[in-house]
């Protein structure tokens, strides 16, 4: 279904913003740039103490196509403020929905490019490469495009959630789930990949785009960020061998109705030849090579440590 002003895709964009002003006005500004599509932009602001609310407070005023949420709340993470964007939106008069962060910069051609393939391939879901970007002037691609696995959407996201794109039928039943399971996902560390995740599990088609679509900035208050370099490295090594990747796994497979499959039960329960068995299942589980390898490592780590 498009819109049938001039029979251009209407997208719902889904802004989570928390003490970003610094920022908002690129990537705002790279937003309303995007030609071929019509655009709502619908923002939640996590409370915050820079001006960010009364920033879009002004830019509402000035811009019939800004819909600023109800503010005064406290989210305590991005998860939980894209939650809330999907639970109180109505996604019904719109084409396709899109996740947005609040500092980045979209390339031109990003939401018609996805439109364009998620019709052309018959997808729900869709995402891409991006180029991550510093203040210094650095900056590198960064591949997430390689094959999907059988079970990867269990273990990781489908890239970066701001590249993702959805069509009107799969938004609605994510939003139903989540609606339905408010105190559940209130558990759930990051919304993509709970979205990629949920896509997969019902069925839906998603397209990893081997395209950078938008320059992903990184700076020193970004949430996740991007998996680049020794001190990213390191800090995820710390989660995983917190067990949180994992215990993130069994939570993500009981929300999307995977918890009674062999594969999951298999693991679930944290037995030791559980997860031997996860590791020797590594090919199906991770896309990137090199993060089979370490997804081996760590499955035998949990292993020898106990992970309950």
């Amino acid at each position: 279904m498009l819109s049938p002003i001039e029979n251009c895709p209407s997208v719902a964009v889904c802004l989570a913003a928390f003490n970003g002003v610094r920022y908002l006005q690129q990537q705002v500004d790279s937003i309303f740039d995007q030609a071929g599509v019509q655009i709502t932009l619908f923002v939640s602001v996590d409370r915050s103490t820079d001006g960010t609310e009364e920033w879009f407070s002004k830019l509402q005023t000035n811009n019939t196509r800004v819909v600023l949420l109800p503010f005064g709340e406290s989210f305590g993470g991005a998860a939980q403020n894209f939650f809330r964007l999907l639970r109180d939106i109505d996604f019904a008069a719109f084409d396709y929905v899109a996740y947005a962060d609040q500092d980045d910069i979209w390339l031109p051609g990003k939401l018609i490019r996805a439109t364009g393939k998620m019709a052309q391939t018959n997808s729900d879901g869709y995402s891409s490469d991006i180029v991550a970007f510093w203040e210094s002037g650095r900056s590198t691609y960064i591949k997430k495009s390689y094959s999907q696995r059988t079970w990867d959407y269990l273990f990781e996201s489908a890239g970066p959630g701001c590249t993702f794109v959805m069509s009107q039928k799969l938004a609605l039943e994510l939003q139903s789930t989540v609606r339905q399971n408010g105190q559940t996902t209130a558990g759930v560390g990051l919304h993509d990949w709970f979205t990629y995740a949920f896509a997969r599990a019902h069925g839906y088609r998603w397209i990893i785009d081997d395209y950078a679509s938008l320059m992903y900035r990184q700076h020193d208050t970004n949430q996740v960020g991007v998996n680049s370099g020794w001190a990213a490295f390191v800090w995820r090594a710390r989660r995983v061998l917190s067990g949180w990747g994992l215990s993130q796994s069994r939570l993500i497979a009981s929300l999307v109705g995977q918890t009674d499959h062999p594969f999951v039960r298999r693991w679930s329960a944290g037995s030791r030849w559980g997860l031997l068995a996860l590791a020797f299942a590594a090919s199906h589980c991770r896309r990137k090579p090199l993060d089979r390898v370490l997804f081996v490592a760590s499955c035998l780590a949990l292993a020898l440590m106990g992970w309950k």
